[in-house]
């Protein structure tokens, strides 16, 4: 893991976030986009060399959705940046952590993703990003 990729925020209103983050930021989300498999709208905002994404369910049935009904809005996950997601996936099976995706799929920002199951990592969710080449 080279780096913390981006934070993700679950919100339940993305229009009403950005307004939030865009005053608390100082500059507006550089992208937004719906990743229609996952059940979610996500902005994304640059915080000096940081980046958060905000994600809004789209349909009760996401993980985002299901998250809120929880825990409320707030922290959801902490993003990793990998060279190699298919080793770094492999690496941490044999280290004993419980990976959701076995296969990355496409997430949002040009992204290949994964996930730690939170059981396993202190309750955070943890999520390894490779960029798309």
């Amino acid at each position: 893991m080279r780096k913390i990729e981006h934070i993700g925020i679950a919100v339940n209103n993305l229009e009403t976030s950005n307004l939030l983050f865009e005053k608390l930021f100082g500059n507006p989300p550089y992208k937004q986009e719906e990743v229609t498999s996952e059940g979610v709208k996500t902005s994304f905002f640059w915080n000096g060399p940081n980046k958060i994404e905000l994600l809004e369910a789209t349909n009760a049935e996401s993980p985002i959705a299901k998250f809120i009904e929880k825990k409320g809005e707030g922290i959801h996950h902490i993003a990793f940046e990998v060279e190699d997601i298919i080793a770094e996936i492999a690496r941490l099976q044999k280290e004993g952590f419980i990976v959701l995706n076995e296969i990355p799929k496409k997430g949002a920002d040009n992204k290949l993703v994964a996930f730690l199951h939170p059981k396993g990592t202190n309750g955070v969710l943890i999520e390894l990003c490779q960029e798309i080449q």
